[in-house]
């Protein structure tokens, strides 16, 4: 194989595609273009991956898109072939890098501001070096808040008490 599969795109079933492009906007401050309103929205985030040395690299951020589950463009089943209600049992989650000029904790109060439910807040996994939160938004899809631990992460004893309950190894401290 020349080139292995790669994931190229994302998008947040719900009921009503315009209040979720209009939330998605408000929490993250992300461009949201309908492609058409009401049915599908393109989701574009900006900037560029980083290169090793911290430049831009000559490649986007991934786009992602809210799609209306009544239609579920490209989806051409009537009914979507993936239901027209949330869906219910285990489902892909979504992380999201927190940007240098923004934080979790404001994402998370911008998100339940607007309706989404708090799942959890500030825990540090030792395993990928980063903090993390989580909300699940008003149509049900569960986004997770990455953040780098950086070169010394110095997690709380409540961030290692949660670490050690889930059997993960040792984070020190």
């Amino acid at each position: 194989m020349a080139q292995p599969n790669t994931l190229i795109f994302v998008d947040f079933p719900s009921p009503d595609a315009a209040a979720a492009a209009r939330f998605y906007a408000e929490v993250f401050g992300w461009v949201v273009e309908g492609r058409p309103d009401d049915v599908f929205y393109r989701i574009v985030p900006g900037g560029f991956f980083p290169n090793p040395d911290g430049s831009d690299s000559e490649v986007g951020n991934l786009h992602m898109g809210i799609f209306s589950t009544a239609l579920a463009p490209p989806d051409p089943n009537d009914p979507p072939a993936g239901g027209t209600t949330t869906p219910t049992g285990p489902a892909p989650r979504i992380y999201i890098l927190v940007s240098d000029d923004d934080s979790e904790a404001a994402i998370l109060e911008r998100a339940e501001r607007n309706g989404a439910t708090v799942l959890w807040r500030d825990l540090y996994w030792k395993e990928f070096n980063g903090y993390h939160g989580a909300f699940r938004d008003p149509w049900g899809s569960l986004v997770i808040l990455w953040s780098k631990g950086g070169d010394a992460p110095a997690p709380t004893a409540e961030q290692i008490a949660w670490h050690r309950s889930k059997g993960y190894p040792d984070v020190g401290a």
